[in-house]
């Protein structure tokens, strides 16, 4: 009888018992963030801050088991007239009464929200932390407390402090078989370069800001950029064959990159995990880097979860995380914003100035995964490239939203002669493509270049894509006369307009074609 009683309630309807209220965590907000001028936000009754960026405006907050009903409203109290909600394949029911935009979420989700001509509003939930350390005890190093007695202060300058609560930390990991932990409470701590090693956990508390000062004298050079003519510094970076190094909490590391632009011309590179295995990143935010942000190099067995990076749209070569001559690496549930491409792989040689102080050879890279993504960017939403100068392989994007983008998907191989082997684009959703990128707007590029040697490309599947939006220009397979793009699937794409899946690259408005071989679509 219980069954067909739940059964009936199902079919009325009625599902049982409604879900409840997830408790959610807020963070602190530090006084060097400027609170929006446009929005307020409260996540079930509660007020969540939210900070202005050039760009687009920012609330970040925890949520756990249930439902969390989100109410977003103009603080100038004029009634709304229109919004979005982004991913729009969530789907989430919403509702508005005057200046307030209310709907409700069901699980972590990174969102961004239009309301009218309003900046967007960019809402990152991250579950709730599992594995947050005591502040004290044994095997933990609070910077805070003696003997390091770190300040946060944005003229304080923390660096000897954190380095040597870093040192012991590990010391006392590799004497006892375990990882030492340093402690970072909230605050805003000013900081030069900051080395890690091995057996080390770095816990960052909600509402702790690593802060690059943004003055030249105060930082090692790493490498030069000849791109963007500047000398450029690692602000975190591993020590060369370490292991067993985490970072993690609900804390900040921040590029403060227009302070990184001024006189001096020094730019930063927020976190060089290099030469290292065992990497884990779990939680942190990135913001502001004045140039790649996050560069996982010549590495093994890593994995960056639950991690948001927010970059400008008024600075360049701001990429997100680019995943560089390494093996075994996922990248899982990530919000990626900025001028340049938020997800991409590269491989290199040592000819190239990224290169010209590090010692080694080159390495291919292999059995990449981004898995979980949302991507906001002038350029490509996801993209293997440009450099392709070491074979790349096994290099996956799913589960993927691209909020907007130049290109949607992308493997462009300018740089390099190797082969790229076996790249994949699954489930996707491409929402908008507002912008231009070398003469490309379109949903899909796969090009090779001549720069440095010209190298093929074999085995590129497209599948499960919607496409919302295909640009403006045709989408493209540009191969060269002895490097051809090979092996190509397009399965189950779904143009704009339509429920069914594109049956001819016409359809698909892929016409861009040249040095290719067969296309085969399926679905």
């Amino acid at each position: 009888m219980a069954s067909l009683v739940a059964v009936l309630a199902a079919l009325l309807g009625m599902s049982g018992t409604a879900q409840a209220a997830a408790p959610v965590e807020v963070y602190p907000v530090q006084s060097i963030y400027q609170f929006s001028t446009d929005y307020r936000l409260t996540v079930n009754g509660q007020q969540v801050p939210v900070t202005k960026y050039p760009g687009y405006d920012i609330a970040q907050f925890a949520m756990g088991a249930g439902e969390a009903k989100l109410a977003v409203t103009k603080l100038n109290n004029t009634n709304i007239g229109s919004y979005s909600i982004s991913p729009a394949k969530l789907n989430l029911p919403a509702s508005t009464s005057g200046s307030t935009l209310t709907f409700t979420v069901p699980n972590h989700e990174y969102l961004i929200v239009k309301v009218d001509g309003r900046p967007r509003l960019v809402i990152a939930i991250d579950p709730l932390e599992t594995d947050r350390p005591p502040s004290s005890g044994t095997g933990v190093f609070n910077v805070r407390r003696p003997p390091y007695s770190a300040q946060p202060s944005t003229s304080v300058y923390s660096t000897t402090a954190f380095q040597n609560a870093l040192n012991d930390a590990a010391a006392w990991g590799s004497a006892n078989g375990r990882q030492g932990i340093v402690y970072v409470p909230a605050g805003v701590y000013t900081l030069g370069n900051l080395y890690l090693r091995s057996n080390l956990a770095f816990y960052l508390e909600p509402g702790a800001v690593l802060r690059y000062t943004g003055e030249r004298d105060h930082y090692d050079v790493h490498w030069r950029k000849n791109s963007q003519q500047r000398d450029i510094t690692w602000f975190i970076s591993t020590r060369y064959s370490s292991k067993n190094i985490k970072i993690y909490g609900r804390g900040t590391i921040d590029g403060n990159g227009k302070a990184a632009l001024q006189p001096g011309n020094l730019g930063v590179n927020l976190l060089t995990p290099i030469y290292t295995s065992g990497f884990k990143l779990d939680g942190i935010t990135f913001r502001e880097s004045s140039s790649w942000a996050i560069m996982p190099t010549r590495s093994t067995d890593m994995t960056f979860r639950n991690m948001k990076i927010f970059n400008r749209f008024d600075m360049g070569e701001n990429d997100g995380i680019d995943v560089m001559e390494s093996t075994k690496v996922t990248v899982t549930h990530a919000i990626g914003i900025g001028l340049d491409d938020p997800f991409s792989t590269k491989t290199w040689d040592n000819s190239v100035d990224l290169f010209a102080k590090v010692p080694g050879n080159p390495r291919p890279l292999d059995d990449v995964v981004f898995d979980d993504l949302v991507s906001w960017t002038y350029c490509y939403g996801v993209k293997v490239g440009q450099g392709v100068m070491q074979p790349q392989s096994d290099v996956t994007f799913k589960h993927a939203v691209i909020y907007d983008a130049a290109v949607a998907l992308g493997v462009h191989h300018k740089y390099g002669s190797a082969e790229a082997t076996n790249v994949r684009f699954e489930d996707v959703d491409i929402e908008r493509l507002s912008f231009s990128n070398d003469g490309n707007r379109t949903w899909l590029a796969l090009w090779t270049g001549n720069s440095h040697g010209v190298g093929p490309v074999n085995g590129v599947t497209i599948s499960q894509v919607k496409v919302r939006n295909a640009g403006t220009t045709a989408a493209r397979i540009n191969g060269q006369p002895d490097a051809l793009i090979s092996g190509v699937v397009l399965d189950r794409v779904v143009m704009p307009g339509s429920t069914q899946p594109a049956r001819t690259l016409e359809e698909m408005k892929l016409t861009n074609l040249s040095h290719h071989g067969p296309i085969k679509i399926t679905g």
